[in-house]
C-alpha cells in the first residue's frame, strides 16, 4: 500500500480522495464461527482500514477526502453477520476518531453504510429467495445497486466539504 501511495504522489503531484472498500463477509452464526474466519474478517476489514486510513492521514492533500467503507448491518443486527459487523463497527470508530485527528488540515474523513447492494460480496451463497426477502427490507422495496452507492460516494469526495466525520447509511431506509 506504501508504495500504491507514493506512486499517486509521483504521478499525480498529491492524493486527492481516498476511497476504502476492500472488505470479505464470511457469514456464521457467532457460535459456529472458527476463530479463523474471524481473524480473517478482521484482518482484512479493521487492520486492511487502518493500514490504508494510516497512509492517506500522511499523502491526502487539503481539500480532500478520505472515505472508508462500512455496512448497514452495523444497525439491523442479522444473525450469522456478528463477526462481519463487529468489523465494520471497528471502521467507524477509526473513522469518527481520524476526522478529529486530522482537524485543521482540511481533509473530510467520513464512512458510507451501505444497505443490502446487488454486487457480487453481497450475492454470494444467497438463494433467490434470500435476496428478495432481504430486498423487501427496505422501503424501495428492491437491493442498492453500485450507482445508488457510488453517487455519495462522489458527494463525500467532492462538493460534500461540510460532511465531516459521519457515517453515511446508504441504504434506501432500510435501517
Amino acid at each position: 500500500m506504501a508504495a500504491l501511495f507514493d506512486t499517486a504522489v509521483d504521478a499525480f503531484g498529491g492524493v486527492d480522495v481516498v476511497l476504502n472498500s476492500a472488505g470479505i463477509m464470511p457469514l456464521a452464526p457467532i457460535a459456529e464461527m472458527d476463530l479463523e474466519t474471524f481473524d480473517r474478517i478482521q484482518r482484512t476489514n479493521v487492520r486492511g482500514t487502518f493500514v490504508v486510513d494510516r497512509l492517506a492521514a500522511r499523502h491526502v492533500r487539503a481539500g480532500g477526502a478520505i472515505i472508508n467503507v462500512s455496512t448497514t448491518v452495523t444497525r439491523l443486527q442479522l444473525p450469522g453477520y456478528g463477526a462481519y459487523a463487529a468489523s465494520k463497527g471497528a471502521v467507524e470508530a477509526l473513522t469518527l476518531i481520524l476526522a478529529r485527528e486530522l482537524r485543521g488540515r482540511d481533509v473530510t474523513v467520513n464512512a458510507i453504510a451501505p444497505g443490502p447492494t446487488a454486487t457480487p460480496l453481497f450475492l454470494e451463497g444467497k438463494t433467490e429467495e434470500d435476496v428478495q426477502r432481504i430486498a423487501g427490507l427496505s422501503p424501495m422495496n428492491r437491493l442498492g445497486t453500485p450507482a445508488d452507492v457510488a453517487e455519495v460516494v462522489a458527494f463525500l469526495a467532492g462538493p460534500g466539504r461540510w460532511v465531516n466525520g459521519q457515517v453515511v447509511y446508504v441504504n434506501g431506509g432500510t435501517a
